[in-house]
């Protein structure tokens, strides 16, 4: 325990919880716990102050029950947790006030918005006297710390990545407290239902529910499984959405059920296992760098998810957005069959394998040449782990418009992925079950086969399986004619 500076205020510390709704490896807690008073545990619930991003229902479903499961988890150590709505900029002041605490800590967040209302509210609690205190959790690598040989921000991905392995290795995780004093005051908390996040008129949570497992326990389970069991297989089995070879950690690193200390060093705690598990780890460990380098992006560039990094798209022709087209994408009725997958498994699961999402983002703004962000608001609604860092800077990677973009010529031909990645069919028949009875070689491209199970399936009425609503080839002309209008701007 540090003592106590000189004139230090001697009521509870606030911990502020927000994208970090774990026990273990949380430095704002251990700050905390180091300070020696009784701890409160807060969340907010802001999305109305300026500039806050609104969640979308997926994302507020999956916090509903990580927020229930945090709060058990402080419960079972001594503990006690509010939840409050409203402006933080307000909220916070306001329960420091009703508790006269000492302290408030928190660890870091990333976005534009996000960071003034922090420093707003550290220059409230310092002006007032209160010890206020910021923290490194999230990320590997703070985005101010990695640089280029000009001293600018990377915009390459592949030397950014290569900048971080160069410096010192991250720290260790830190352990989960054994207990902790609660504040025993009295504090008004709004009760979890309060605040609305789960959906009820209709409830359309049933997938995520049957798909998902929010929590802190639930991400650490998943890591060490991964880590343990299924690691040696990703690098040759990621790319195949029907294997579920992916790590399935994204939403819990999203919303800190999971750091990424923890993963970090858990994967490498097996390296030398052999040569499979060291190749795999390097590749998986260069997703955790993507999302590293999404995170400098957002940093650099708030307006990431709104924005073109690359201005010559301001003046692109994009098609309209209102429309059957974009209604036909988010349902999945497109008439392309893994575009078709991904989409309904969104809808149903909360989530998308990762080269699936390459794949629908492609075709909706390529083949049907609508404006990028209309995608990036779909997921930011329908994704479990939609994040304001790595949503924007992969929708602006596909779209060619971001940093480090795939070319927009680069089109991915959806009938083509489909034979590669989904040979037999299998993650097809499972979204999509009026191809259920297709064979392999008729299920990727329905359309040009023959046959009663065919018929069977594009027979017309409610249930059948729809055609193409573009054409690959005219399109792809289309959209890069389009391109050839810009990219001389």
């Amino acid at each position: 325990m540090s003592p106590r500076p000189d004139g230090a205020h001697p009521g509870p510390s606030i911990v502020w919880f927000r994208d970090d709704l774990r026990i273990a490896d949380n430095p704002a807690l251990h700050a905390a716990l180091d300070r020696g008073e009784p701890i409160l545990a807060v969340y907010v619930l802001d999305d109305v102050s300026p500039g806050i991003r609104p969640l979308g229902g997926a994302s507020r479903w999956w916090l509903h029950y990580s927020l229930e499961r945090l709060a058990a988890s402080i419960g079972e150590l001594g503990g006690r947790m509010i939840l409050r709505q409203g402006p933080a900029g307000t909220v916070i002041p306001d329960v420091v006030r009703e508790t006269s605490a000492g302290a408030v800590f928190w660890n870091r967040r990333y976005g534009g918005a996000e960071r003034e209302v922090d420093a707003g509210i550290k220059s409230w609690g310092t002006d007032s006297g209160l010890e206020m205190a910021s923290f490194a959790a999230s990320l590997l690598f703070e985005p101010w710390t990695i640089s280029n040989g000009s001293g600018d921000p990377f915009r390459v991905f592949t030397p950014f990545w290569r900048a971080c392995l160069h410096e010192p290795e991250p720290r260790a995780p830190l352990p989960a407290p054994a207990s902790m004093d609660a504040f025993s005051g009295t504090v008004a908390s709004d009760a979890l239902a309060d605040l609305d996040l789960l959906p009820t008129k209709p409830d359309w949570a049933g997938g995520l529910r049957a798909d998902n497992d929010p929590g802190e326990r639930a991400g650490a389970a998943r890591l060490e499984q991964f880590a343990s069991e299924d690691l040696p297989d990703y690098a040759g089995d990621r790319d195949q959405p029907a294997r579920y070879a992916t790590s399935r950690l994204s939403p819990h690193l999203r919303w800190g059920e999971v750091s990424p200390y923890q993963v970090w060093h858990r994967i490498q705690r097996g390296r030398g296992s052999s040569a499979s598990y060291d190749e795999s780890a390097s590749k998986f460990l260069a997703e955790i760098g993507w999302r590293e380098f999404s995170y400098s992006l957002l940093y650099f560039h708030p307006d990431l998810a709104s924005r073109n990094l690359n201005t010559r798209f301001d003046g692109f022709d994009w098609n309209p957005t209102e429309g059957d087209a974009l209604q036909a994408w988010q349902s999945g009725r497109t008439g392309f069959p893994l575009v078709d997958a991904g989409m309904r498994a969104l809808w149903q699961t909360g989530n998308l394998h990762n080269r699936v999402r390459m794949v629908v983002a492609s075709f909706l703004i390529k083949n049907l040449r609508i404006d990028w962000r209309a995608g990036e608001a779909w997921f930011w609604d329908t994704l479990v782990d939609a994040d304001a860092a790595n949503n924007g800077a992969s929708w602006q990677w596909v779209a060619g418009s971001g940093a480090d973009a795939a070319p927009f010529f680069r089109v991915f031909n959806p009938v083509l992925q489909s034979r590669k990645f989904d040979p037999t069919g299998d993650y097809i028949r499972e979204f999509v079950p009026e191809l259920g009875q297709l064979s392999a070689s008729d299920i990727h491209e329905p359309w040009s086969a023959r046959g009663d199970l065919v018929d069977a399936a594009l027979g017309g009425g409610v249930d059948a399986y729809p055609s193409p609503i573009v054409d690959l080839k005219t399109s792809r002309r289309d959209a890069l004619a389009a391109y050839d209008a810009i990219k001389n701007a």
